[in-house]
């Protein structure tokens, strides 16, 4: 807000008494009047601002998202760009949202939701190759026939329309100008995009009546290139996949990567209110390695209890007032409403409550909720407490070994078991559950 600031200078003109050689003071010069500051509003945030405010597995994860659901063209590599921003937008479009370029919680659930079901329809998985070693991701749905010998493997559809061509060979000195000239030049090949960097080139184009891509590197003398042909009738189908396999190709693993990225230092969550004395439960996983525990508005949080079968953690506030114990009768029903509060970085640093509906498919949520719903309220069609929504790590369909995020459910009655072996009085009778959720914030080293 700009403020204006008046000043009113007041001159005393004094002069001598009237008479022979009195003499008139001149009224004084009024000083000059100082230009107002020029104040200029902050910096509004931008689209890019949130997605680099985000932790590198979250970037993956969204750019993964964005390629398998045929929006985002490049390498998936968690840098932020114009073409994620527009990839973003474009599927907000096909929504028929606002394009903001800044998902809110509902749009990553269903972002995740529909890559994962991409993902299913063409059975995309990690492998290793056993000959070579290198890792890779193969939509086995689609090619289903491998074979192998010692120059390498090759995955097909049963008609061929499909084929995905993993080789290697020996060569002396090989630089990868040299190795994308003679890949340029194999099959009548027409190239019509072609990337060359000291430590791997892409080719792609047409070769006869397919298309084709190439992805190929070095190390010492052992040269290892992929190669994906297919017809142009199912370029819809297999492009996005060819992003993936892209991004996921290690022709010269270090070693295994396994398991979740490395947990952020500060991480947001929910919690649910579920005593008048403090005692809320959320996520085990969201507190896990937490050097301090903080509840938003109320101050630190002590954790009391833990179920690593149920993943469930018991955490207390104290001296808190005007709590809203949430009324934890159970419902049962397919249908959910998960009520939790998203990480501020989707929020531009805001706090707010919101609520998205899912579904239960046995204890899965389907689609998973955005990152801060680790444990949101989730109730059914009538309002009834339905359980804690939890969410795994998040693990990348491309450069890790793993999928999308997943979330599960985990029942009413495990929660109130939990709270009761713990000595907790449940008794609440809110059925507001937005007034009785609160915000959880671990700090890690």
């Amino acid at each position: 807000m700009r403020t204006a600031l008046s000043a009113t200078l007041l001159v005393a003109v004094m002069a001598w008494p009237a008479g022979e050689g009195a003499v008139a003071q001149a009224p004084a010069a009024a000083p000059a009047r100082p230009k107002p500051a020029t104040v200029r509003p902050p910096r509004t945030q931008t689209p890019a601002d949130t997605a680099n405010a985000m932790a590198q597995a979250e970037r993956l994860a969204l750019q993964s998202d964005l390629a398998w659901v045929g929006e985002y063209n490049g390498a998936i590599t968690g840098e932020v760009s114009e073409r994620m921003v527009n990839a973003i937008k474009e599927f907000q479009k096909s929504r028929g949202a606002r394009p903001t370029g800044v998902l809110n919680p509902q749009e990553r659930g269903v972002l995740a939701d529909t890559a994962k079901k991409r993902q299913e329809n063409v059975g995309w998985k990690i492998v290793s190759d056993a000959g070579t070693g290198v890792r890779l991701g193969i939509p086995q749905k689609l090619v289903p026939q491998q074979s192998s010998d010692a120059n390498g493997s090759k995955w097909t559809s049963p008609t061929g329309t499909v084929q995905i061509l993993l080789t290697r060979r020996k060569e002396a000195t090989p630089t990868t100008a040299r190795l994308a000239e003679q890949e340029k030049k194999s099959n009548g090949r027409k190239v019509d995009y072609n990337v060359v960097k000291p430590d791997f080139f892409v080719l792609s184009g047409l070769q006869g009546l397919k298309k084709f891509y190439v992805r190929g590197t070095f190390k010492g003398d052992e040269v290892r290139i992929m190669t994906i042909l297919y017809d142009q009738a199912v370029e819809n189908t297999v492009e996005p996949v060819v992003i993936a396999m892209s991004s996921a190709f290690t022709p010269f693993p270090a070693g295994a990567q396994a398991g979740p990225p490395p947990r952020k230092t500060v991480e947001y969550g929910t919690g649910i209110v579920v005593a008048g004395d403090g005692s809320i439960v959320t996520d085990r996983q969201l507190i896990e390695a937490c050097v301090a525990i903080a509840i938003a508005g109320f101050g630190n949080a002590e954790r009391i209890a833990e179920d690593k079968e149920r993943d469930l953690a018991l955490l207390r506030i104290y001296g808190a007032r005007g709590l809203k114990p949430l009324n934890l009768a159970g419902g049962g029903k397919a249908a959910v409403e998960l009520t939790g509060i998203a990480d501020p970085q989707s929020q531009g640093g805001g706090n707010a409550v919101s609520s998205i509906k899912t579904s239960v498919n046995g204890t899965e949520l389907v689609p998973a909720p955005a990152i801060g719903f680790s444990g949101a309220a989730a109730t059914d069609a009538d309002g009834k407490f339905a359980g804690l929504a939890q969410l795994k790590p998040v693990l990348v369909a491309g450069p890790a070994n793993g999928t999308a995020a997943q979330a599960a459910l985990v029942p009413a009655d495990a929660i109130r078991d939990f709270l009761k072996a713990n000595g907790v009085n449940a008794t609440g009778t809110s059925s507001d559950a937005k007034a009785s959720v609160v915000r959880v914030i671990c700090v890690r080293k």
